[in-house]
């Protein structure tokens, strides 16, 4: 509704890194780094406008573990900060007709997610992201 072109370029999502960070890491050294990762929770509040006609679900609380798992996946313990969120619609994007205020106060509040795995992807120009492997991050 927010934003139909996002939506079919790649499904709801939280970017644990971007591809600037993972330059040089291989898929063998990226999945032997995310067997130490543990799940992670996410809560999410209001949704915030950005650029526009940007929507956005920020995260909200405690976000240690997320942090954590960034820094297990990048291999150090410097990290740039990273502020989670689901983009619900991308100012990039043409605003769609069903982008309006009274639709954006309509997004989900007080959501809370458990991400139980990472994909890593790939997008090529404006195609749809290509989901190149899945990792499932171990309970215990």
């Amino acid at each position: 509704m927010l934003d139909p072109v996002q939506a079919e370029l790649i499904p709801a999502h939280v970017t644990l890194c971007r591809e600037d960070e993972l330059d040089g890491v291989s898929a063998a050294e990226f999945t032997r780094r995310l067997g130490l990762g543990r799940p992670v929770d996410l809560s999410f509040g209001a949704p915030q406008l950005f650029h526009g006609h940007g929507v956005l679900l920020p995260a909200v609380g405690d976000l240690s573990a997320f942090d954590s798992l960034r820094r297990i996946a990048l291999g150090r313990e410097s990290v740039r900060q990273h502020s989670p969120h689901i983009t619900l619609a991308h100012p990039r994007n043409p605003q769609a007709p069903g982008n309006t205020a009274a639709n954006v106060l309509l997004a989900p509040t007080g959501l809370r997610v458990t991400f139980t795995e990472v994909v890593l992807i790939e997008q090529t120009n404006t195609a749809p992201w290509q989901v190149l492997e899945h990792f499932t991050l171990s309970i215990g």
